[in-house]
């Protein structure tokens, strides 16, 4: 019977995530030729290659993606336990990590982080902005405990703990002749005008390319950016317009700097904000405690 080392299935992983191996021993604070030499035993005891040194896209096997997935099970389980245990501590120790797209991070890191990391001090957090594409990514690489994402696709292998409505507007400069409509805008009314769009990695951008199928034309952007903020700028600097939830820029509508136009467009209305975990794996309790408080705390998850 072959014996799973843990140590070159903690290699194995970290190839998986950094895809190189003198990246991925960097990151361990290893010797490259150690890591190497522990994979080559392994992949010798168990008569199968577990991944392609000549592939720096995707090095991992097959082979090697089914042992991923039992250490990361295995790793989570313990995580858990040693969550349970940490518990009776009342939360004196853990690690919670999260992903949040850009949009969302304003809200996140004002009160809400605050005052959880004064309530608990000595929990680690690390805080990953990603897009919705890049946040699903690191949740089935189970690098991080939990998401909020904007607009993301359903995912058959994601959990949906708790989800708000949040529609995409349009957003345009103080006394764009827009807010002048009698009524609101269509996605058709605002060819005519410069507009800054997001990349359609995030889910801001899934929405404008949706809209853009269902009206059977695409918009020509002046600007297109990964940036939130560089879309904001574009709109206050009054180069022309763009789409942004309402509470990503709800400072710059109280300030007078962005002004938001109604709009007629049943995908943007329906857009929603969700907090996505790996479907079968359980939340830490330090995870689990994070996400009670941000439900509480956080505009973006409650309801508007």
């Amino acid at each position: 019977m072959h014996k799973l080392p843990p140590r070159a299935l903690e290699y194995l992983n970290a190839i998986a995530r950094y895809k190189t191996l003198r990246k991925a021993a960097a990151r361990l604070n290893v010797n490259p030729s150690a890591v190497s030499r522990l994979l080559s035993q392994l992949e010798e005891s168990l008569l199968l290659p577990l991944w392609d040194r000549t592939n720096s896209r995707n090095p991992i096997t097959p082979a090697g993606e089914e042992l991923l997935q039992y250490y990361r099970k295995m790793c989570a389980s313990e995580q858990a336990t040693l969550s349970r245990l940490d518990d009776m501590l009342n939360l004196r120790s853990g690690e919670v990590r999260i992903a949040v797209g850009e949009g969302i991070i304003g809200d996140l890191i004002s009160s809400p982080l605050q005052s959880f990391l004064k309530k608990h001090k000595d929990i680690q957090l690390t805080v990953e902005m990603a897009g919705a594409q890049d946040a699903v990514s690191l949740l089935e690489e189970e690098h991080i405990d939990f998401a909020l994402t904007y607009a993301s696709a359903n995912h058959p292998k994601l959990h949906c703990h708790l989800e708000t409505q949040h529609p995409l507007e349009l957003i345009v400069p103080p006394g764009h002749e827009l807010t002048q409509l009698a009524g609101p805008a269509t996605f058709k009314s605002v060819v005519k005008y410069p507009i800054a769009l997001i990349d359609k990695s995030t889910g801001m951008g899934r929405l404008v390319t949706l809209a853009e199928e269902l009206n059977h034309f695409k918009l020509t952007p002046s600007l297109r950016t990964n940036s939130v903020s560089a879309l904001k700028n574009y709109v206050m600097s009054g180069l022309g317009i763009s789409f942004m939830p309402r509470l990503t820029i709800w400072e710059e509508i109280e300030q007078g700097k962005i002004d938001v136009v109604p709009m007629d467009n049943p995908v943007f209305a329906k857009a929603k904000v969700c907090v996505l975990s790996l479907e079968g794996r359980e939340l830490t309790l330090a995870a689990q405690a994070l996400l009670d408080h941000l439900s509480e705390t956080m505009r973006f998850l409650s309801d508007t």
